[in-house]
Order: structure tokens, then C-alpha cells, then sequence
């Protein structure tokens, strides 16, 4: 079972602020579009706020003409005063008040030809506002995806600049679910919250700004209740800040489980620890599901407590402003356009409240995938190169290390390896053979010493050319989803068929082809089953044999096959050796009788080197190990 690598829920964000503005400067280079949409929607809302002005001047066309209908028994003709004084003469001063402020003539009816202007003014705004939305989505839909590409570009680039070490310690797992689930996230959270916060905003000031025009007295008594609603939203964000920090934090946590079940699938089943991989899983995914559950349900609290709000503010404009169309003191138009802006003053309000949740969301993702960009890498490359042809002379000179400060794994390693020598590595697990090869392939830096190639210190030569002239074949075989041709000529970019053909030829791959229905061209995996462990081998030792190196490392090469294989293997492995200095580990010592030097590794260093012959004689830390291999068999 792999540790868990989840963060325990609760844990605050280190820095939210600095997180969103490392983001919003991501976003530099797209400044003219994001200019251009800042424009397209404040036009847009500026549309949008006159709506209910507009409409509300449509009703009091319909008022003043239904008001009109109502003074029938006046003389047609009278101007607004002198109706206005002959109802007060009658008593009726309440119409009195409600004609005098709606300026009725009397006789008139309603203006439709005024009326259906008005609505399609209404029409055309709606309609040019509608455009303009979509346009400034358009626009940020494109800024937003090139970020998330420019993040997994990023991503994908920095893979190649961290330390082995960086992705030993960290599970795979969360590591891919930074580059994919969080970058998804980073970009729906600026997707849902970029543009609408601006028109938000705007929408607030523009609403504002209209509701004190129309009326300063409705708009006082509807702020009365704005308190309310900034508190209830600031409750709500805090507490579903940290449950959406948990809920992508905790996504890393499955992943990390599914991915271990799928590649790790055989081993699991054959341990009969299934069940131990699905208790695993449920408890992760239990954990998930409740951080997903109440982020969700929390931040779902701020629309119903908004409209709460939104309500009480509309009960409280709808009887003063009854009030006031009675008394005269604002027109029925006015009232309803009011109560339109009253509604629509609050759910801008929610929806900044529920997009600082999802800001938070997206600064927690944005924390992750920072935090990986930001690892440590390796130091800058030297640009050294080695003489061209190289000859293959390696050594080992005083040579220490250690995976963990304190802990040392190579203490004062020296080993020399002439040109076109086999140089077996022994020794029992954990003595240092793989830590050697990983050292020479630069993989990870000797903390002091050196190790050189035809006399070159190995930490001045850029590892690009300290890679291309050394070849490796692995214990453990990796092929990509493609076709044997296509994986023999991964070793090199220029190879053609013929090159493949003798490569594969050489590894005795070709028999293997020649057995499958599409031959070189059949498509194969790492993880599929078309073709055995040993076959994939061969695969991996013709890649090598392509890339033709002067040095080249055997890392058990041959742990996992049958005996069949194995010769098949150790032909096509003698056929790689031939003329180059090669750095064979292995545990089986019948492999390595012929090698021109055996180096046995105790403890990160050399205990004892020499020819077969030689350590047997010497009956010590070799001829135990041969002793006691060929004694279990």
C-alpha cells in the first residue's frame, strides 16, 4: 500500500492572493483581448441596466392612458393643472396626486405609436447586449484555453527538468491529476468567474446607480437590507473555502489509488489483495465524496439566502412604493422599473459570492500546479562535450553518495573500466548496483568525487551528450502503444527501415516478427499481452543496439524470462557487447563467467574485483555469493 499523499481536510491555503495574481499574470500577454472584453461587457451591462428604465417608461404610457380612460367625464382638452384642480374640487385628491405627477390630458388613450417604439428601443438593446455577451465569451473562452495549454506545456517541459528524485518521492498519481485535473479546474474557474465578476460589478454600480435616480428613498431602505446579504455570503464562503481546497487535493488521493490498482492489476490479483486496494479506495473516495458534498452544499446556501434577502427587499419596495404612486410622489413606471432593479441588485451579489468560492476552488488547484512548476530542478547543464569518437574509458574516482542527507548509499566507489571491456556488477540487493548505473547516466548528482569518460569529468559534459553515448537496457521494459518498427527506432530520430531491420535482426527480434501476423508492424504496449516480457526485451536491447553507443549498461536484463528466452537474450545482448564497454548487473552469476572484469558491491563500494577465475580462488565475498547460488539450485 502506497502512503497517502492527501492533505487533512481543513488546511488552509498558503496564498491565495499571491496564487491568483502569479495567475492573472499568466494571462499578460492576452491583455488587448482581455481589454476588448472588458469593453464588450460594459457596453453590454450599460445596455442592460436601461432595460428597466425603458420598460418602466413603457408602463407609464399604459398608466397614463388607462388614467386617461378614468377622467372620461372631464372636458377633452384640459391641460394636467386644470384637471388636477377640477378632482380636487371634487374631492378625489388621491387621483388628483396620481394625475398631476403621471401628466395626464384627459380623453387621450393610450399612445401605442409612443409604446411600440419604446419596445422595440427595449428589443434592439437586449439584442446588441445579447451580441456583445457573446462576443466577450467567445474572446475569453480563447484566452482561457491558451492558458490551460500554456500550463500543461509548462508542465510537460518542467517533467524533464526536475530530479529523478523529485518524481521518485511523489506518487504518480497526484502528480498527473496536478496536470490534469487541477489545470481543468484552473480553467472552468476562470471561465465561469473572469468575465463575471467585471460585469458583476458593473451590473452592482449600474443598478446602484439607477435605483437612487429614480428614487434616493426606495434606494435607502433597499441598502438597509445589502448588510444582511454581504454577511450571509462572507459566512457561506468561509465555510465552503476549505471543503473546495480538500475536494481537489483529495481528487490526487484517487487517482493515486486507481492508478496503482491498473498498473500494479496482476500482482494485485495474484496476492488475492483486491479487497485491500478497494478498502483503500473506498476510503479515499469516501473522503472525496464528502469534501466534494459539502463544498457543494454549502456554496448551494448562497442563492437561497440571496433571494431571502432579495424577497425582503422586494416586500419593502412594493408598500413604500405603493405608497408613494398614492401620493403622487412617483409614477407606477418608476415603481415597477424600481422593483425590476431591487430584484436584479441581488443576484450579482450572490453570484460574487459563489464565484469566490470557485476562486478559491481554482486558487487551490493553482497552489498544486504551482507548487510542482516551482520544484526544485537540476542545476543548469554544462555544455562540455567528449572527443568525438569516444572511446569508452570509464571511471570511478573516490565516488560518494546519498539519496538522503545523511544516509549514505556510495562511499568512496573507485572503478576503472577499460575500452571495450565487460565489467559485471554483483552483489547482494542493496549494495549500490542500480544507484552506480543511475549515477553514470547523471540520473542523480555524486555528492563528491568524480566519474570520468576518456578522462573527461563526466559534470561538465551536458547530459544530452553523455546520453547519446551510452546505451541501456533495463530490468524493466518499457514500450509505448505504436508498432515494433516504431519502438526499435525510438533509439533514434534518422533511422531507416534498413537500420531498423539489422537492429531488430541483431537482437533476434526479427523471429519474433516473423511469428506475428503484421510482422515489425504489428502494434504493441507496455502493458499489453501480445507479446511476452522476454520479447519485449529483445525489443528494448534492438533499440539499444540502434542507438549505437560506445558505452552501454545491462541493468538485469535477463531476471524475468524463462531459460529459452533468456539464451535468445544473452545472443542478442553478446552481439550489442561486441566492441563496446559495457556495464553488465546481474544476479545470475553463470551470466557474467566471461566478463573481463567482475566487481563485487557490498554497502556502496567495491569489495573486490577481478576475472571469474580469480574471485573463486580467492574464496571471499564472490566465491560465497557463486557458492551459495549454485547450492540453492
Amino acid at each position: 500500500m502506497s502512503p497517502h499523499h492527501g492533505v487533512a481536510p481543513g488546511e488552509k491555503s498558503k496564498n491565495f492572493s499571491g496564487t491568483m495574481k502569479r495567475l492573472l499574470r499568466m494571462l499578460k500577454p492576452a491583455r488587448m483581448k482581455i481589454v476588448l472584453i472588458t469593453l464588450l461587457t460594459a457596453v453590454a451591462v450599460t445596455l442592460q441596466v436601461a432595460g428597466p428604465a425603458l420598460l418602466g417608461r413603457a408602463t407609464d404610457v399604459i398608466y397614463t392612458g388607462v388614467l386617461s380612460d378614468v377622467l372620461g367625464d372631464m372636458p377633452a382638452g384640459l391641460s394636467t393643472a386644470e384637471t388636477v384642480a377640477r378632482l380636487e374640487e371634487q374631492g378625489r385628491g388621491e387621483l388628483a396626486n396620481m394625475v398631476g405627477r403621471a401628466d395626464v390630458t384627459p380623453g387621450e388613450g393610450i399612445d401605442f405609436d409612443r409604446l411600440w417604439s419604446i419596445l422595440v428601443i427595449v428589443a434592439a438593446i437586449y439584442v446588441v447586449a445579447a451580441v456583445f455577451q457573446f462576443v466577450a465569451g467567445w474572446i475569453i473562452r480563447v484566452v482561457v484555453q491558451n492558458l490551460g495549454w500554456e500550463l500543461r506545456d509548462r508542465a510537460q517541459a518542467k517533467i524533464d527538468r526536475v530530479p529523478l528524485s523529485y518524481i521518485d518521492q511523489r506518487s504518480r498519481g497526484d502528480l498527473l491529476s496536478r496536470v490534469t485535473n487541477d489545470v481543468d479546474n484552473i480553467t472552468q474557474t476562470l471561465m465561469q468567474t473572469m468575465n463575471s465578476v467585471f460585469q458583476n460589478l458593473l451590473t452592482i454600480i449600474g443598478i446602484t446607480a439607477m435605483m437612487f435616480v429614480i428614487s434616493w428613498q426606495l434606494a435607502l431602505l433597499t441598502f438597509l437590507v445589502v448588510p444582511a446579504g454581504i454577511w450571509l455570503a462572507t459566512r457561506v464562503m468561509k465555510k465552503a473555502q476549505p471543503y473546495f481546497r480538500d475536494q481537489w487535493k483529495l481528487t490526487g488521493d484517487v487517482s493515486d489509488t486507481v492508478e496503482e490498482a491498473f498498473t500494479g492489476h496482476e500482482v494485485v490479483t495474484a496476492f488475492g489483495l483486491e479487497e485491500n486496494f478497494t478498502d483503500e479506495f473506498n476510503v479515499r473516495n469516501d473522503r472525496l465524496r464528502h469534501a466534494s458534498f459539502m463544498a457543494q452544499f454549502i456554496s448551494g446556501l448562497m442563492q437561497p439566502a440571496m433571494n431571502l434577502v432579495s424577497n425582503i427587499g422586494y416586500v419593502i419596495v412594493a408598500v413604500v412604493g405603493g405608497i408613494q404612486v398614492a401620493s403622487g410622489t412617483i409614477t407606477l413606471g418608476s415603481v415597477q422599473a424600481f422593483i425590476q432593479y431591487s430584484r436584479q441588485f441581488t443576484q450579482p451579489l450572490g453570484q460574487l459570492a459563489s464565484m469566490a468560492n470557485l476562486l478559491q476552488s481554482g486558487a487551490a488547484s493553482a497552489e498544486r500546479i504551482f507548487a510542482y512548476l516551482d520544484a526544485d530542478e537540476m542545476a543548469p547543464d554544462a555544455h562540455g562535450t567528449l572527443a568525438s569518437p569516444t572511446r569508452g574509458d570509464v571511471e570511478f574516482r573516490d565516488v560518494r553518495f546519498s539519496y538522503e542527507e545523511g544516509t549514505p548509499v556510495i562511499t568512496g566507489l573507485s572503478l576503472h573500466a577499460k575500452p571495450g571491456q565487460t565489467v559485471a556488477i554483483v552483489g547482494p540487493t542493496g549494495a549500490g548496483k542500480t544507484t552506480l548505473v543511475n549515477l553514470l547516466l547523471r540520473f542523480y548528482e555524486i555528492d563528491s568525487g568524480q566519474i570520468l569518460i576518456d578522462g573527461v569529468d563526466i559534470a561538465t559534459i551536458s547530459k544530452e551528450e553523455l546520453r547519446e553515448n551510452i546505451g541501456t537496457v533495463l530490468q524493466d521494459t518499457w514500450l509505448f502503444e505504436g508498432t515494433i518498427a516504431e519502438n526499435i527506432a525510438f533509439a533514434r530520430d534518422n533511422a531507416t527501415r534498413e537500420d531498423i531491420l539489422a537492429a531488430a535482426k541483431a537482437a533476434s527480434v526479427d523471429r519474433l516478427a516473423s511469428q506475428l501476423p503484421k510482422g515489425l508492424d504489428t502494434v504493441v504496449d507496455d502493458e499489453g499481452e501480445t507479446i511476452s516480457v522476454g520479447e519485449k526485451q529483445l525489443i528494448t536491447i534492438a533499440r539499444a543496439y540502434l542507438a549505437d553507443p560506445e558505452i552501454l549498461i545491462l541493468d538485469e536484463a535477463t531476471s524475468s524470462v524463462d531459460t529459452r528466452t533468456e539464451m535468445l537474450v544473452q545472443d542478442a545482448m553478446s552481439t550489442l557487447k561486441e566492441g563496446r564497454t559495457s556495464f553488465v548487473i546481474a544476479h545470475r552469476l553463470s551470466t557474467i563467467r566471461e566478463a573481463d572484469l567482475i566487481v563485487v558491491m557490498e554497502d556502496g563500494d567495491v569489495v573486490e574485483q577481478g576475472t571469474h577465475e580469480d574471485l573463486l580462488s580467492r574464496g571471499g565475498a564472490y566465491a560465497s555469493l557463486y557458492q551459495a547460488q549454485f547450492e540453492n539450485r
